[in-house]
């Protein structure tokens, strides 16, 4: 058993060994939560670790608009510190330009649109969705008066005053959504709102950086992209630049406005062809498959929906029971026409278009399908003369060079002769004519054999008869 005097001693050497455990223990604790005040001990990657960069140039087309979504999706999953849209454009489609401001707008990331060099008309919508606006020496922003787009070679047309109004609401809403002065953005648009020593009325607002800064629409000026992060404080992080998929560039080209009109052209010349010629071939898969691209690329930028597709199915299927099952052209044909021309105009255009835009889509299938029906017309006539083109396309003449010859010029004697059906007529069959047997064919009459008939016409090597009139009588040719 211890005495009292040795368990006083353990004690003693159990306080001298734990106090500098105890000591070093809470130093280091100390000094953990110094450097974590001081930021020099992380304790998990920060949200500044990563920064997306998103190229915007070139033409603003609806192809765009998911590429900007998806980019803004994953930077916000990923943790990242921000999206920084590299703008430079003219402009391009306003329903593209609203497409990726709302997305700006509802986007769960930080967003900096960096302008450089220009950002022209649907680029100045885009710019000043972003939370931050940078903008490079000698950048632009503004111009942004909605226009239509004219035939090939002929200049812009203005729009409906309604369309105007519309776009200049979108922009001072988005305006004062990130606090900018709103009358500057609506400058920007109608070219009757006047800013007392800023733009006259009658004029379009564009400003240079150095306006752009005065007049605070702009946050900061920067000529690089390194630049820009470090105004950001974001110099050390991670640059990802976003690039597009193959089936976003490829959405990309569908859509664009000059290969859309190329590929309803083919479908409709395909069709036309295929319609023409006997069985299923070649031009019926080129047809089909240019629209169905057609159809995949509008689909997927969300100009395409269920009621699309079924207007242009319906305009086929009316087209066909016209041409295979309702002989000449009637009540069928003029509903699949219209049909078909209704589902293509409307995959052209998006939401809050107005009549002008809508008949300007229309007008833009109706030449496409002129230009179809005149190529149609063209490789009908032309192609089966040529080598390869006999191989395509089943030629519907027996050439004498080929061996093939009509009945003899003699045939034309039996024209208003009498005879007698030597066999059943169905309606084709045998004859006998002043004792001689000769082919023939009734117009469709069914026609038993041994009944008195006599020659309608000849024409070529068939030769056309009918029952006889009674004696007597004479029927009229």
């Amino acid at each position: 058993m211890m005495t009292r005097g040795e368990k006083e001693s353990r004690q003693v050497v159990r306080a001298r060994l734990f106090r500098p455990v105890l000591r070093a223990t809470c130093l280091a604790v100390i000094g953990v939560l110094v450097l974590l005040m001081l930021g020099a001990v992380p304790a998990a990657p920060s949200e500044g670790s990563v920064v997306y960069v998103i190229p915007v140039d070139g033409v603003i087309d609806l192809g765009l608009a998911p590429f900007v979504e998806r980019v803004l999706d994953e930077a916000a999953a990923a943790g990242a510190a921000a999206v920084i849209l590299e703008i430079d454009t003219f402009g391009g489609r306003v329903d593209a330009a609203v497409q990726i401001r709302d997305a700006l707008l509802r986007a769960k990331v930080k967003t900096v649109a960096f302008i450089n060099k220009r950002a022209i008309s649907a680029g100045a919508l885009i710019s000043l969705a972003a939370e931050t606006i940078v903008m490079a020496e000698g950048g632009t922003i503004g111009a942004a008066m909605p226009v239509q787009i004219g035939l090939p070679g002929a200049p812009a047309q203005p729009v409906e005053e309604k369309t105007v109004s519309y776009m200049r609401k979108e922009f001072r809403a988005t305006a004062e959504s990130r606090k900018r002065p709103p009358e500057l953005a609506e400058a920007m648009v109608d070219a009757d709102v006047e800013i007392p020593g800023v733009i006259a009325k009658g004029k379009l607002l564009t400003l240079t950086m150095e306006e752009a800064l005065q007049q605070k629409l702009v946050d900061v000026r920067a000529d690089t992209l390194e630049a820009v992060l470090k105004t950001l404080n974001l110099s050390e992080a991670e640059v990802r630049r976003a690039e597009e998929t193959w089936a976003e560039s490829l959405v990309r080209v569908l859509t664009n406005p000059v290969v859309s009109s190329i590929l309803i052209a083919v479908g409709m010349l395909g069709i036309i062809v295929e319609i023409q010629s006997p069985g299923f071939g070649v031009p019926g898969v080129f047809g089909l498959t240019s629209l169905a691209l057609f159809l995949w690329g509008h689909w997927l930028v969300r100009l395409v929906g269920w009621e699309e597709v079924l207007l242009i199915g319906i305009g086929l299927i009316l087209l066909l029971v016209e041409v295979f099952v309702i002989p000449g052209f009637g009540i069928f044909g003029a509903l699949g026409i219209a049909a078909l021309l209704g589902g293509l105009g409307l995959s052209l255009v998006g939401t809050g278009a107005t009549w002008a835009v809508v008949l300007y889509a229309v007008g833009q299938v109706i030449a496409a399908v002129l230009l179809a029906v005149v190529l149609a017309l063209a490789l009908l006539r032309f192609v089966p003369r040529l080598p390869f083109g006999r191989k395509l396309i089943l030629d519907t003449e027996l050439q004498a060079a080929g061996g093939y010859a009509s009945q003899s010029e003699s045939d034309s004697r039996w024209l208003g002769a009498r005879g007698t059906a030597a066999s059943t007529l169905r309606p084709a069959g045998v004859a006998h004519f002043d004792h001689e047997r000769v082919d023939v064919v009734t117009e469709g009459e069914y026609i038993e054999a041994g009944t008195p008939i006599e020659v309608l016409r000849v024409e070529g090597n068939r030769i056309v008869v009918r029952r006889s009139a009674p004696d007597g009588e004479r029927s009229e040719s």
